[in-house]
């Protein structure tokens, strides 16, 4: 599962549909819905959240009008009604990183896009306030 910290303009289509259905599986774990997942290290961030539940649905709200607007039909009735959230707090470290992670990626999958975003800054999902510091704890480099 990886709920990424980039905002989704970034992700080719492989990556939306994955980071949709990854972020459904994690709202579902939020809501106690599933026993599977419960102990991902990528929840943290959002169980620590004042309304964790919210944030999970502020998150995939992103990830669907992005997917909308490249002509996908991500459902959203799958999310509750959509309320303003406080932002979750990000690292700089931890963009920097999942930035490399993607181009590694796209690299392989879509060597145009990876190029595309070559050498330009990432943009962090409008749920994320980026602070300065390192890769987060929670993470597996």
């Amino acid at each position: 599962m990886r709920l990424w910290t980039l905002h989704p303009k970034h992700l080719d289509r492989q990556g939306l549909l994955a980071l949709w259905r990854e972020g459904l599986l994690a709202r579902a774990v939020l809501r106690g819905e599933t026993r599977g997942y419960r102990q991902h290290p990528q929840l943290a961030r959002f169980r620590g959240h004042t309304a964790p539940e919210l944030a999970i649905d502020a998150y995939l709200a992103a990830v669907q009008e992005e997917a909308s607007a490249r002509g996908y039909a991500f459902d959203r009735s799958k999310l509750g009604a959509i309320q303003a959230v406080a932002g979750i707090e990000a690292t700089s470290g931890q963009l920097a990183y999942e930035w490399e992670h993607l181009l590694r990626k796209l690299a392989v999958r879509h060597p145009a896009l990876a190029e595309r975003w070559r050498g330009e800054a990432p943009a962090c999902h409008p749920l994320f306030v980026i602070a300065p510091g390192p890769i987060a704890a929670w993470e597996r480099p």
